[in-house]
């Protein structure tokens, strides 16, 4: 199973994700009013797992990148996250974590599922040697500031983002 943790007293594992994982993290990504409105809901709120298989595969070839499920006990998968290793020259050529995607069913938000995802991967990031760990959130997503900021997280830069979908 590639188990990586055990977390919150073996309630919850993180292990690495597979393509038979993908219908369950889509939902997750779909569930979500921001991703939804990127793209992310077709139909059902899963739709055509072609693109997610193909970036699943990317991810896996490169040992820099990590994709994760969030599972419970029983095996159902309840979180996501993406943890790239990103070399820099900056901070004295201190490596970076980039965390993506981290999604929690909306159900289990409040529990402290998130909170145990994000520990274990800044753990992860300490681990393999970073100095810094980085995300990125939705400027409409307040609650999850407000959660990042518990984690100890500092909204220390204005991101900026181009679609290169469009033309402009």
């Amino acid at each position: 199973m590639d188990v990586l943790a055990t977390l919150a007293d073996g309630v919850l594992t993180v292990r690495r994700a597979r393509a038979e994982d993908l219908p369950a993290l889509v939902a997750l990504i779909a569930e979500d009013p921001v991703s939804a409105g990127r793209g992310d809901a077709v139909g059902d709120g899963v739709g055509d797992l072609a693109p997610y298989a193909a970036a699943l595969a990317e991810i896996d070839a490169d040992p820099a990148h990590l994709l994760v499920c969030l599972d419970e006990a029983d095996g159902t998968t309840v979180g996501t996250l993406q943890l790239s290793v990103l070399p820099n020259l900056g901070r004295r050529g201190a490596r970076r974590a980039q965390l993506e995607a981290v999604h929690v069913s909306g159900d289990r938000r409040g529990h402290g599922y998130g909170a145990a995802l994000v520990g274990w991967a800044v753990e992860e990031a300490r681990r393999r040697g970073c100095g810094l760990v980085q995300l990125t959130s939705d400027a409409s997503r307040t609650g999850a500031h407000r959660f990042y900021e518990r984690l100890g997280f500092v909204a220390s830069h204005h991101g900026f983002k181009r679609d290169l979908a469009s033309r402009r």
